[in-house]
């Protein structure tokens, strides 16, 4: 089964994810409760978080699409979160526009899930925020970068690591001491994604990190911005564009579909299993030069 991923180049945030967004059609969210998870792991200037201006953009076409309740939900890692989303401007936009944000650190011992930990490689399992499961529709905005804390990159799968309890209310275990310290890190990484599902990816990669991350490294400027519904599919293609600009020894390596956050969410069904199922569509024949480069890494590289 093919996915599609979008794609368009352009120099201007702001038309660039309205026209992308005006052709992936968001009809299917009118009437819907939306949960929305942002980039906001902690309070560093993008591409280490969401550009303010893309989640403005996200939320404003989610809410011309008629969206009837949108909850944007955050725990960040580096950092207090509360801090990061008024320092990041998003507890200001949330008023401007009139969508909740949550602090997934604040919510009580029933407001999440408990995950247990068969036939995945998370020692205790772990805790799902309940709001990305009680909603009708999840849109996930995430950014383009490596991670030099064992993720290798951290594009849609590694956001979701975000919608994860750290600790339970009352509780003292760390479930992402856990992770951070596991060799199975982005195993488990992949294994959060089978446990919800997503409606929307956009990735800004106006902007990308090719080494270092999550919070700083040096900076690219792909000016690229892409939707898809299937994680892996843009996953791969994110990471087909960091290999474009030469980043980090552990993205080069081996083939994209062998690493090990595309390989495991492929192996648990959670979108495409080959490069060759990834459709990638340039939205206007400026972008069609970018989507082949991409295609060809794709094809010799996958």
């Amino acid at each position: 089964m093919e996915s599609d991923v979008l794609l368009v180049k352009t120099t201007d945030r702001n038309k660039g994810i309205n026209r992308l967004l005006n052709k992936f059609d968001l009809k299917e969210f009118n009437q819907k409760k939306v949960a929305i998870k942002a980039n906001y792991n902690s309070a560093d200037p993008y591409p280490a978080s969401t550009h303010i201006q893309t989640l403005q953009a996200l939320v404003e076409n989610l809410q011309k699409a008629g969206s009837s309740d949108l909850v944007l939900a955050e725990r960040s890692g580096m950092g207090d979160t509360r801090h990061v989303l008024e320092k990041m401007g998003v507890l200001d936009l949330s008023n401007k526009l009139g969508f909740e944000a949550i602090v997934l650190d604040e919510e009580d011992k029933d407001a999440w899930i408990k995950i247990d930990g068969k036939d995945n490689h998370w020692m205790r399992g772990f805790h799902i925020s309940k709001r990305f499961l009680d909603a009708d529709k999840v849109v996930q905005t995430c950014c383009l970068k490596t991670h030099r804390f064992g993720g290798h990159f951290t594009l849609s799968l590694k956001n979701s690591v975000g919608l994860v309890a750290k600790k339970l209310p009352r509780s003292v275990y760390n479930y992402m001491g856990e992770l951070h310290l596991s060799p199975y890190q982005r195993m488990m990484i992949a294994e959060i994604n089978q446990h919800y599902s997503v409606d929307l990816i956009l990735m800004d990669a106006m902007k990308a990190f090719l080494n270092k991350g999550p919070e700083r490294g040096l900076v690219t400027k792909p000016n690229l911005l892409l939707a898809s519904k299937d994680r892996v599919a843009i996953d791969s293609v994110g990471v087909a564009i960091l290999r474009h600009y030469d980043a980090t020894r552990n993205v080069m390596k081996g083939r994209i579909f062998e690493q090990d956050q595309i390989k495991r969410a492929a192996e648990l069904g959670i979108g495409v299993t080959s490069p060759e199922e990834i459709n990638l569509i340039p939205i206007d024949s400026e972008s069609q030069d970018t989507v082949d480069n991409i295609n060809n890494i794709l094809s010799e590289q996958g």
